[in-house]
Order: structure tokens, then C-alpha cells, then sequence
């Protein structure tokens, strides 16, 4: 095992990043933007969330501003992201974070509660990859078929965990050509659709986009927070460009940067898309179709040949989400091994490609188990896993912007600067998601609120989400005997001036496991 003297390269000495074997100035910095926002996946988020979010009690056409409302603790808690970085540029983020700032136990749930959301979640971009493939190609038949899905989401794992574990910089590659597609698309459908609302034969039901589209005053509070459980789902995954850190060119700063920014042009890209789906047709059709909004407006929008462009985007979009999944969750898992949290065999670096090997091959193969599994119980069980994967988001980017003002807590009162950005945004970030998370937790507690069944008396989002984390606090427990070292570290706080230096080159030292 690597000893903590061995640091990244590009990180700050006092920062003790030990060095992973990873591939050192892969990426650049609009590598790490497209990461952070091509994990997101606009399109597949859009097509499988917004009609959701309309269908809310009380949201309706107020759906945009949910989106923006619910915007505001992802540009917090990515102020977080980008200050812990600056002090601490390691592949693990968040799990290293919490453990300097609260101690190991904190760090190994919050590790787990990255690992459990992604998990999930691979299914869901699985099963709308494989069903947009049929579509694509028009296999009407094979797209109905449960077992034609079940192989061709098998087949996109697969082949997205080849990807990832073939090297970065082709996965950085990949990442700009369908995010450069998805963005162009999605654009392209959203001009199309308000140039038709406001043409001389505006569509049936369509109405014009007003500004009260995006008051979140004009809807009830509680309304709105649980609408903001769908919002944080729709941005999750822009912390993916981070996870790339010990990869990049400027592992202290330009990740950290990259992923505020990756917030801001998610925020624009939402906003105008849902604004204009919204309009082309009303609410009630995307309501009536929330499980696929795009899919259904886009013959009406954009007609018989350019609606391929649209299944395109949403392909592209799931697709290039499943490879950006496995990405942040396999290095999670190999810094996790060599912070001796989990076995050192998830530590393990391939020789030539430099990535996690078998993180990265064990997340594939997990994510398969998972994914059939939901596949075959049932459409609605893979529905209210979308709900279920909004409590360890929640959890993990809370704890984020806590630990950003615990660990900086003796820099906070040195200016005001440093008191608003490390100290009361992340802190009101971190707040925000806690309190939908408290209110997630009462509304889908309830059994009409889900579409699942539920399992002696408890919802299926409770039993994947809150149970998921209870699972993960379970396992850590368990784990306390065979990892010592790591139990026994203690709070840290940042050194003194961190924010003032600028970082300084260190040569990484070599891993021996």
C-alpha cells in the first residue's frame, strides 16, 4: 500500500493525496465540464423525469421553476466541491473529504451512499439505452420484448465498462462527441418547438411561455420540496467530473471549477428545453406521457426524419451516463483501498491503461446483477428506483457541504469572502438537501405516493434508498475489525493559508501493492 507521502502530482503537499497509480494529466479542463455534465445525462434525465415533476400536486406549469429552484443547492454544494478540491485533489471526493472533516465512520457511509446511488441508477440508463436502441432502429418488437431489453442493457454495461477501463483519455474522447451531439439536438428541439408555439398554427393545447413558468413563490412550499427530490435527480452527476481529479491537468483547481461551471450550463440547457416542451403541447401530454416525454414530442416537434435525432440525443444521453457512472464510482472504490477503508484488491491499477481495474470491472459486473434484477420485477419497481436514488444523493452532497465548513472552520472568519463560500453557502446547501430529504422521506413513506406495491408495509423507495444507507451502516460496522488503521484516524482541519497557496508540482511515488 502506498504511503501518504506519495502525492499527486499538481496537488498541494499539505494536502497528502497519495498517489494511485492513475494516469497523470490525461484530461484537460473542458474534459472535466464535459464529464460533469454528460454524467447528468440532460436528455435521458429530461425524457424520464419532467413529466414527473409536472405531474406533481401544485407544479404543473411550474415545473422550470423547480429546475431553477432546485439548481441552487447544486451551485452550493459545487462551491464545496471546488474549495475541498483545492485543498484535497483526491479521486476519492467526497468519501475523503468527510472522513478528514468528521472522521472515518462518516467517510465510509458517505463512500457507500456514492457507490448505492450509482448502482441504481444503472439500470434505469441501462433499460432507456437499450429501448432507444430498438427505437433507433425501429425493432417495435424487440422494444417490447423484456428479454431483448434485458440483453441489450446487459450488452451497453458492458460495453461502457470496456470503455472505462480501456483508458481515460478514450473515455474523455467518447464523453465530448456525444455530449457535442446531445446539446446540439436538444437545442435544436427546443428552437424548433417554440418557433411552432408562436407560429401563425400553434400546436393543440400548446401555450406561450410566461415568466411565472419560473416563480417558485407561486406554488405551495411543500409542493415544491417534494418536486425538488425529482430537480436534484435531474442535476445529479455533475460531481463525476471531479472524480477525475488525480487524472486531470490541474488536479487542485481545474476539476473543482469545471464542476460550477458544469452546474451553470445544466441550468440553461434545463430551463429552456422544459420551457419549450412544456409549451408545445401543454402540461397535461407530458403528464399523460411522463415516462418518456421527449420520445412522445418529438415526431409532433420535429417531424418523421429528424425525430431519429431526438431518440439520438436520448441514446447518446443514457449511453454516455452509464460510461460516467462507472467512472466516478470505481474510483471512489479504489480510493476507498487505498485509504485501507476496503479490501486493497479494489486498489488494483492496470499496467498499461492506468485505470481501476478491478473497481472498475466490479461495478460493471455489479451493476448487471442489479439491472437485470430490476428488469425483470417490474416497470414500476425500476420507476420508483428514480425516487429511492434522491436519499443517498441527498445524503453524500449534504455531508459534502458540511464538511467544506468543518474542514475549513478555522479559515471561515479570516474575510468575508471565505465566510460566504466556505462557510454559509455550503452550509445553506447542505441544509436544503436535508430538509427534502427529511420531507422525501415522509412523502414516500406513503404508499400512494409510489407506483410499487409496498413490502410489509414499507415503500419500495424507503426499502432501496433509507434502506440502502441503513445496509451501508451495517457493513461499515462490520468492517471496523478488519480495517484498524483507517478506523482509528482522526479529524483533520485545513492547513493554515491552503487557499493562499498556490499548488505546488510533487512527483507521485510509486504504488506497491
Amino acid at each position: 500500500m502506498a504511503s501518504e507521502s506519495g502525492a499527486v502530482q499538481g496537488a498541494s503537499p499539505a494536502s497528502g493525496v497519495m498517489d494511485k497509480g492513475l494516469k497523470k494529466g490525461a484530461i484537460g479542463y473542458i474534459s472535466n465540464i464535459v464529464i460533469g455534465v454528460a454524467s447528468t445525462a440532460p436528455a435521458y434525465s429530461l425524457a424520464a423525469t419532467l413529466g414527473f415533476i409536472v405531474a406533481v400536486k401544485g407544479v404543473g406549469i411550474h415545473a422550470p421553476a423547480v429546475l431553477l429552484v432546485s439548481f441552487i443547492p447544486m451551485l452550493l454544494i459545487a462551491a464545496a466541491y471546488k474549495y475541498l478540491n483545492r485543498a484535497d485533489p483526491d479521486a476519492g471526493t467526497t468519501f475523503a473529504w468527510t472522513t478528514r472533516a468528521f472522521g472515518p465512520s462518516m467517510g465510509w457511509m458517505n463512500g457507500w451512499a456514492i457507490f448505492l446511488a450509482d448502482v441504481i441508477v444503472m439500470a434505469s440508463l441501462a433499460d432507456i439505452a437499450a429501448i432507444y436502441t430498438f427505437k433507433l432502429f425501429g425493432f417495435t418488437e424487440l422494444g417490447e420484448s423484456k428479454a431483448a431489453i434485458i440483453i441489450a442493457a446487459v450488452l451497453w454495461i458492458a460495453i461502457m465498462t470496456w470503455i472505462c477501463w480501456r483508458g481515460i483519455e478514450l473515455s474523455a474522447a467518447i464523453q465530448r462527441a456525444l455530449l457535442s451531439a446531445e446539446v446540439l439536438i436538444l437545442g435544436l428541439f427546443a428552437v424548433v418547438a417554440l418557433v411552432k408555439v408562436y407560429g401563425s398554427s400553434p400546436p393543440l393545447h400548446s401555450i406561450k411561455p410566461s415568466a411565472d413558468w419560473f416563480n417558485p413563490f407561486a406554488m405551495n412550499f411543500n409542493d415544491l420540496v417534494v418536486a425538488i427530490l425529482l430537480g436534484v435527480f435531474i442535476y445529479w452527476g455533475w460531481d463525476s467530473g471531479v472524480a477525475v481529479n488525480e487524472e486531470s491537468e490541474d488536479p487542485a483547481n481545474g476539476p473543482g471549477k469545471a464542476a460550477v461551471i458544469s452546474t451553470l450550463l445544466l441550468v440553461v440547457i434545463y430551463l429552456i428545453v422544459s420551457a419549450g416542451a412544456q409549451s408545445f403541447h401543454g402540461t397535461g401530454f407530458l403528464e399523460n406521457n411522463a415516462e418518456d416525454v421527449l420520445s412522445a414530442l418529438g415526431r409532433p416537434v420535429l417531424g418523421g426524419v429528424l425525430y431519429k435525432l431526438l431518440i439520438i440525443s436520448v441514446l447518446t444521453s443514457a449511453s454516455a451516463s452509464t460510461q460516467t457512472t462507472i467512472l466516478p464510482t470505481a474510483r471512489t472504490t479504489l480510493s476507498m483501498a487505498h485509504w485501507k477503508a476496503v479490501h486493497r484488491v479494489l486498489g488494483k491499477v492496470h499496467k498499461t491503461y492506468l485505470t481501476p481495474d478491478v473497481s472498475t470491472i466490479s461495478m460493471g459486473v455489479l451493476s448487471i446483477i442489479v439491472t437485470v434484477v430490476l428488469l425483470l420485477l417490474s416497470e414500476s419497481v425500476l420507476a420508483d428506483s428514480l425516487t429511492a436514488i434522491g436519499f443517498p444523493i441527498c445524503f453524500y452532497y449534504g455531508f459534502t457541504g458540511l464538511a467544506c465548513t468543518i474542514y475549513y472552520r478555522r479559515e471561515l472568519f479570516k474575510s468575508a469572502r471565505n465566510f460566504f463560500l466556505l462557510g454559509l453557502a455550503p452550509l445553506l446547501g447542505a441544509a436544503i438537501l436535508f430538509g427534502v430529504f427529511i420531507k422525501a422521506l415522509t412523502y414516500y413513506g406513503h404508499a400512494e405516493n409510489v407506483e410499487s406495491a409496498p413490502i410489509a408495509g414499507i415503500t419500495l423507495p424507503l426499502w432501496m434508498g433509507i434502506g440502502g444507507l441503513i445496509l451501508g451502516g451495517i457493513l461499515m460496522l462490520a468492517s471496523r475489525p478488519y480495517f484498524k488503521e483507517f478506523f482509528r484516524r482522526k479529524t483533520e482541519t485545513a492547513p493554515p493559508g491552503i487557499l493562499d497557496t498556490p499548488p505546488s508540482p510533487v512527483l507521485p511515488a510509486p504504488v506497491d501493492f
